[in-house]
């Protein structure tokens, strides 16, 4: 039996917003929500919120993940069908409360 794994697209946008001084907190949170979504096997929405249950979700296949203790936000997009998360937006709160979520 082959063991599908969920594929990111994509992970330089994590490290893009981590490389910045501003955000660098960020990278160890961000490094562990990578390595344990990419080894998800998410067949829908419950299944995830299994795993994160403060997990948002918000419509047109978006979820919103806390990071590093909630002090930014992840935004992804997720096909669960063939296991494939799309990193969307990354940011602070405040950047947060700017975006659409329903277009982003």
């Amino acid at each position: 039996m082959y063991l599908y794994t969920m594929r990111i697209i994509a992970f330089s946008t994590l490290r893009e917003f981590w490389e910045q001084p501003e955000y660098a907190d960020s990278e160890i949170s961000l490094r562990a929500w990578y390595h344990e979504a990419k080894n998800s096997d998410w067949k829908n929405s419950n299944d995830l919120k299994k795993q994160y249950r403060n997990a948002s979700i918000v419509g047109n296949e978006r979820m919103v993940f806390n990071i590093k203790g909630n002090t930014y936000r992840l935004v992804v997009s997720i096909d669960y069908e063939f296991q494939v998360t799309y990193i969307r937006f990354i940011g602070t709160h405040k950047q947060y409360d700017k975006i659409d979520l329903k277009t982003i």
